[in-house]
């Protein structure tokens, strides 16, 4: 099925956003482990392989719209140094990553391509999750301290 030439660049696009943070992410999961954050490198991995799946999504979608993925882009890559900055490159992230897939869904919906927006609506809820995740460790860590925190988090 040859797709929306919009809809195709707009889903190349998102396949950057999501390489990106899989290459972010992993990155602060080694991190992590290499501090001796244990649950914190796990937390990392997860949301690595999150965006993996989501890359996974949008590349059968292109291939089915008869596109081409672009698998050799990259955003740049925001490594926070500590976990307080890893946190808040990630939330970053993940907020213009929901900015991007909301413009994309208004897209789809403009390009009546219903089936493209169902995949979308459904990588926008992991985002939110994913935000909501992040949000959840930033108020953690204002509320016991950077210290407490990472003493649960070995």
């Amino acid at each position: 099925m040859k797709g929306n030439p919009k809809v195709l660049e707009s889903l190349n696009a998102l396949l950057a956003d999501e390489l990106t943070a899989i290459n972010q992410y992993s990155v602060h999961a080694e991190m992590a482990d290499n501090w001796g954050y244990g649950k914190l490198h796990e937390h990392f991995e997860k949301r690595a392989r999150d965006e993996m799946k989501h890359a996974e999504k949008l590349i059968g979608r292109i291939l089915f719209l008869d596109g081409r993925p672009i698998v050799s882009k990259l955003n740049p890559i925001h490594i926070g140094g500590e976990v307080p900055a890893q946190f808040k490159n990630d939330h970053e992230a993940e907020a213009t990553a929901i900015a991007a897939y909301n413009q994309a869904i208004a897209l789809a919906v403009e390009a009546a391509d219903n089936a493209t927006k169902e995949v979308l609506e459904h990588i926008l809820a992991d985002e939110d999750r994913h935000i909501d995740e992040i949000e959840e460790h930033l108020d953690q860590i204002e509320q016991m301290g950077i210290q407490v925190f990472l003493s649960i988090q070995v």
